[in-house]
């Protein structure tokens, strides 16, 4: 941290973010609150002091610029990261460099993502010289990406326009830590990759998202070389994302698209190797064929559940051992032939990891963690999920010597950070809640509709779209339905074509962008969405007007991990359900309101259609971290509020 950094945090964060200070005078749309002034405050005290904070910061507060600040005052090291790859990019393109302007800071500045993100240049060659395109479309989009290839200033493949992000094109042009030749790559010196790392180390702030984040933490873990510059301060935006985040890479999984692509490849660097190819061709064969019947002894059983009782079914543990044994043999012919090039050293060490994760799913279950699969069309992956990640992520904080500050809007039920302490591992840090600066009383309108069966009860769905139905007449359309399962998603939107003309926006029949993006176009339509939709994603002003929840964000039953957590919390003396079930649907519950209001003019109506807010003890705690709203349980009260138009 710099030596010259003052310690007058509250000055310089009411001389920058005051009512008459440099961001009000300079920044177009800038306003001064209050309450941006005490988190930045905090955030800078924790910075100065070396210590830790959780910070939840309600919807408005402006909380980017109330770290970005003091982050770039204090003149040290930092680390920013964020919940997805969409944020990281605004944060760097938009908000840092405005930040960064009106301090005069000099601080230098890199963005940097995940290898998957970026072109890989010798996967571009391999590819141009194999042509073995699954179809036409691919063919299309690889001639793009050769264009894009040619003048791209960082091989961000988020800049390829032409190209969907989710093109099946792009795993074949871009690397992962199994197929990388890392410094024996004939392009090594022209490695977009190696390029970002590289600014990135020489940053004093670098951009990342929590997947890269806790990759690294998860790398550091196994001994490898850190990919990310050690930072005196680490600035975690999105917080509530962390716990679960980590469990995903701080875990172990084997994949059919592992076995597969370690079978084209190797038949790719085979034909690089004189009679490679024909020592290989029978292993190769034997292992595709050995991949497949596995994944057919699978069918029959749920898409997603607890390993453990699959694994012991005998037509499945044949097909693994199977599978094993000729891993095995391919990985001995391999192992002989990794002298004939680099390329083929490359697949064999990959042959002998796979080996090594197949063995670990053939192998007990340890105590700490839990084992899961799960079945796509024609593929399946199995993990190992840890059951807490509280330790791990302790353990690298106190290693990494920084200052730690983790902020997001929902990270506290009630004034508890309890639950979030527990998960994070973050019991020592200090905490601070600041609440939206929005007037929810005036500004939103919470509705309780009665007359709901039960919600595991036949025909709940059906109800909640009866009971709906007018408050999308109210509304004029302009709402979300947010779902706390798919299955009832599908079954309200083929039951809301029938009962309203508003167009209908559904989550699976489009990328969720191009879904919002039209949603918003539309002017008047239902989007009706399930996960993905309960948070990051911003629609400010009149085309969102109505959020409308099905039930209250309980995990699903049956979930593999979950259902192990809750045996873990009971065998250790604890209640699953609330310590566990219920501060963690409340924090979800909490992501979804939050989509309403999104600015200071925004108005409209939150419906919440559970009878469990009011049946149910536990019901006080949901409609506890709500904002302050008005509520009603009349529809002609939701009409009212859509008729009466705002005092000026």
């Amino acid at each position: 941290m710099s030596d010259a950094a003052t310690p007058d945090v509250r000055g310089d964060c009411e001389r920058l973010l005051g009512p008459a200070g440099a961001f009000a005078q300079q920044l177009d749309g800038f306003v001064a609150r209050a309450q941006q002034l005490v988190l930045a405050d905090a955030i800078g005290r924790a910075i100065f002091e070396r210590g830790h904070l959780l910070a939840e910061a309600g919807t408005g507060t402006g909380k980017t610029f109330a770290y970005l600040v003091p982050t770039l005052l204090s003149g040290a090291r930092a680390i920013i990261s964020t919940g997805t790859k969409a944020l990281q990019d605004q944060l760097f393109q938009r908000d840092l460099p405005r930040v960064r302007k009106l301090l005069q800071s000099r601080s230098r500045i890199a963005l940097l993502k995940g290898r998957a993100n970026y072109l890989c240049l010798h996967r571009l060659d391999r590819a141009a010289q194999e042509m073995r395109f699954e179809s036409r479309e691919q063919v299309g989009q690889f001639a793009k990406i050769r264009t894009w290839a040619a003048k791209t200033p960082n091989g961000d493949r988020n800049q390829c326009e032409s190209v969907p992000e989710n093109a099946s094109i792009w795993p074949l042009v871009t690397s992962t830590t199994d197929n990388c030749l890392g410094k024996d790559c004939p392009h090594f010196d022209q490695c977009w990759l190696v390029k970002a790392r590289r600014q990135a180390m020489e940053s004093d702030v670098v951009v990342v998202n929590h997947s890269l984040l806790l990759a690294d933490m998860a790398m550091r873990s196994e001994g490898f070389g850190e990919v990310l510059p050690g930072a005196q301060v680490l600035i975690i935006d999105e917080a509530h994302q962390l716990p679960e985040t980590a469990s995903n890479h701080f875990g172990k999984h084997f994949s059919a698209r592992q076995v597969t692509e370690l079978v084209r490849d190797t038949m790719t660097e085979a034909g690089q190797v004189s009679g490679a190819a024909r020592l290989l061709q029978e292993h190769l064969a034997h292992c595709d064929l050995a991949l497949k019947k596995l994944r057919l002894s699978l069918d029959g059983f749920p898409i997603k559940g607890a390993f453990g009782p699959v694994a012991m079914d005998p037509e499945v543990h044949a097909a693994i051992a199977e599978l094993g044994t000729h891993l095995v043999l391919l990985q001995a012919q391999l192992e002989a032939l990794k002298e004939g090039s680099t390329g083929m050293e490359n697949v064999a060490s990959r042959a002998t990891d796979l080996l090594l994760l197949l063995d670990l799913f053939r192998s007990p279950e340890g105590l700490a963690e839990v084992r899961w699969y799960e079945l796509s069309q024609s593929g399946f992956a199995l993990h190992s999920t840890p059951l807490e990640v509280a330790d791990s992520l302790a353990s690298f904080r106190s290693q990494s010597g920084a200052t730690w500050v983790l902020t997001s809007a929902t990270l506290a039920v009630g004034d508890s950070f309890a639950h979030f302490q527990r998960e994070s591992g973050m019991l020592e840090a200090h905490t601070l809640k600041v609440d939206s600066p929005f007037d929810y009383a005036s500004q939103a309108l919470l509705y309780l509709p009665t007359g709901l069966p039960e919600p595991n009860e036949p025909g709940y769905t059906g109800r909640v779209v009866e009971l709906a139905t007018p408050a999308l007449r109210a509304s004029q359309g302009r709402a979300f339905m947010l779902f706390t399962s798919h299955r009832a998603l599908n079954e309200a939107a083929n039951q809301l074509r029938f009962a309203v003309d508003y167009p209908l926006f559904v989550q699976g029949t489009a990328p969720r962008n191009k879904l919002l993006r039209d949603f918003i176009e539309s002017g008047n339509g239902v989007l009706l969405g399930a996960a993905t939709f309960w948070e990051g994603v911003d629609v400010p002003g009149e085309a969102l007007s109505l959020v409308i929840i099905d039930k209250l964000p309980f995990a699903q039953i049956g979930d593999p991990v979950t259902e192990a957590r809750l045996g873990a919390i009971r065998e250790n003396g604890g209640n699953p359900f609330m310590d566990y079930q219920l501060p963690a649907a409340v924090l979800a519950l909490k992501q979804g309101v939050g989509r309403l209001i999104r600015t200071v003019e925004d108005r409209g109506v939150l419906m919440l259609c559970d009878p469990r807010l009011r049946t149910r003890r536990y019901g006080r705690s949901f409609l506890d971290a709500l904002p302050a709203m008005t509520r009603s349980s009349r529809i002609e009260d939701v009409e009212l509020f859509f008729r009466v138009q705002p005092s000026a």
